[in-house]
């Protein structure tokens, strides 16, 4: 039977190949030092001097900048007198308790005395040689007295209250005077770390304003060959990223370059930006050479897994799919329940299509494991029995015939063999499939 080359179907292939393999995560992100920090200031007040640019080496403790000190010192001198007013206040505390208790010792006398006159009145009394009315003013007399002790004891406890207090003053006036001076010190900005100043944002004469939040007077970067790449990425890929995966990322300013690092960590702080969910993955790397600088763009390529001599299948022929071409049951000049359409027990499941015997096209599911964009590893045992290495697998649907020139199938560029459109396919001699 001859047939018209219009109704004839033809496919592109690409052949099943062996080779590496390598799953990768892109993303974009920062370069940054891994040690940076701000220099603030805990004081307000106009800048008086200016001691560093940019950078400039630093060491801890050097000075940066002075602000203005002289309004600090004026409250450091009033607390100072404060302080010496608290102080005398105190003198003059202790000056009542002694004083108190010489009331104490004077108060004791005269009741003693009392007693005293009380003993001699009464035994007056009792020999009627004083009325009885003078015994009882002796005796007013010794309560008169004793009263007064008590009063002048009182007095003590009053007096030594009074001590106590003068001495609380001191203290705060001490620790307002000790926070004047440090507000003093403040004054002078130090480098905290050992370091390269990146970044100044002050100029003499600037008045800078400390409130909530410390205004950002000076970044030093602590060490400019140890840097990382701050890569943003989708939450898609995030699963598949762990410390200690190896990563190259190029940077604008040296075309062609690569520079290797690695995923030291993946921070699990969400960032959603215009409803996209990203995470952080941090990559170091060692800037011995000094080439990249802080806030260059990192383009990152992370490889999450990688395999040797791999079976691989394009990606295009699994995303191929032909209406009507379902896998059918087994049949056993297939010699594969995989070939035959069974699908995998287990890993990710695909479907490839080839041709059979007859010229047709044949739904396989297959198992593949992964993908490096363009090919994707196929792990079926079963199948890799049937297909070879080199064997073509569809992987997309040509124009009509009718639109080749004399109406005769072309070659289609993808290693498929070419047919006759108007004869049958030949059936072949062996047991393998015809493609």
């Amino acid at each position: 039977w001859a047939r018209s080359s219009s109704d004839t179907v033809q496919y592109r292939s690409s052949p099943v190949s062996q080779g590496d393999l390598q799953a990768t995560v892109a993303a974009t992100g920062a370069v940054n030092p891994v040690a940076l920090v701000t220099v603030g200031t805990q004081v307000s007040g106009q800048i008086a001097q200016v001691l560093v640019d940019f950078n400039d080496a630093v060491k801890a403790g050097q000075l940066l900048a002075r602000i203005d000190p002289e309004t600090f010192e004026y409250r450091l001198r009033a607390a100072q007198a404060d302080v010496d007013a608290a102080q005398s206040a105190v003198v003059t505390a202790q000056a009542n308790t002694v004083a108190a208790q010489t009331q104490v010792s004077r108060a004791q006398v005269e009741v003693d005395e009392g007693l005293r006159s009380l003993e001699r009145t009464a035994s007056l009394v009792s020999q009627q040689f004083l009325s009885a009315s003078e015994g009882d003013k002796a005796r007013a007399l010794v309560n008169t007295n004793a009263q007064a002790l008590k009063s002048a004891q009182a007095q003590i406890g009053v007096a030594q209250a009074q001590v106590q207090s003068a001495k609380a003053n001191v203290a705060q006036r001490l620790a307002a005077q000790a926070q004047a001076r440090i507000d003093v010190a403040r004054t002078r900005i130090y480098s905290p770390v050992n370091g390269i100043v990146i970044k100044r944002n002050i100029e003499r004469g600037q008045t800078v304003a400390s409130s909530l939040q410390s205004p950002e007077l000076f970044i030093i970067a602590q060490n400019l060959s140890d840097m990382q790449v701050e890569a943003a990425i989708d939450e898609s890929d995030v699963g598949r990223l762990q410390a200690g995966q190896k990563a190259t990322f190029t940077v604008d300013a040296f075309p062609g370059k690569n520079f290797e690092g690695q995923v030291k960590q993946v921070r699990k702080a969400a960032l959603n930006v215009a409803n996209v969910v990203t995470y952080v993955a941090v990559i170091t790397y060692a800037n011995t050479d000094g080439q990249l600088m802080p806030g260059m763009t990192a383009n990152v390529r992370i490889v999450t897994d990688q395999r040797t001599q791999a079976w691989r299948l394009p990606n295009a022929a699994l995303r191929l799919r032909i209406a009507g071409v379902e896998p059918k049951p087994a049949e056993p000049s297939l010699q594969s329940k995989a070939v035959a359409g069974t699908a995998p027990s287990a890993g990710t499941q695909g479907r490839i299509y080839t041709l059979d015997e007859q010229g047709k096209p044949r739904a396989i599911y297959v198992r593949i494991g992964v993908s490096d964009g363009s090919f994707t590893e196929l792990l079926d045992a079963e199948v890799q029995q049937v297909l070879k290495i080199g064997d073509p697998v569809l992987t997309g649907i040509k124009a009509n015939a009718s639109s080749n020139n004399n109406g005769n199938n072309g070659n289609n560029g993808n290693g498929s063999n070419s047919s006759n459109s108007s004869h049958s396919p030949a059936k072949p001699s062996g047991p393998r499939p015809w493609f």
